[in-house]
């Protein structure tokens, strides 16, 4: 018998929120700018499955090192806080319920989130 695969996806917190979510998780390291912290409609914050600020500030979202990015930070998100962090994404999935994993980045599809929600649907 397989496991069902948690239901994650991603979203940028500036886009109106749906009932559709489900559970909404805030993933980035800093808070986004011009975001009032009552209009975010977070359930959460999880800040330390966010990348490091350095890897962060290496990465700068050059579409070029993305992939280099992406075997850092899933390295990161093995270590034990961000493992903390992602096991509690999964409890916040749960086996039948959404979760939407929010970013303030602009190109979702470059996004740590993108990887986080893959780690989270996959173990």
């Amino acid at each position: 018998m397989s496991k069902k695969k948690p239901d994650v996806r991603v979203r940028r917190i500036y886009d109106e929120a749906e009932d559709a979510d489900g559970s909404r998780v805030l993933v980035d390291r800093v808070w986004p700018r011009g975001m009032a912290k009552g209009e975010a409609a977070l359930d959460a914050w999880i800040k330390d499955a966010a990348p490091s600020t350095e890897l962060r500030r290496w990465y700068g979202h050059e579409p070029e090192r993305f992939d280099a990015f992406a075997e850092r930070y899933r390295a990161e998100l093995a270590e034990p806080e961000p493992q903390e962090a992602v096991e509690h994404l999964r409890e916040l999935a749960g086996p039948s319920r959404r979760l939407t994993l929010l970013t303030a980045t602009r190109d979702v599809d470059l996004s740590h989130a993108l990887i986080l929600a893959d780690t989270v649907r996959n173990g």
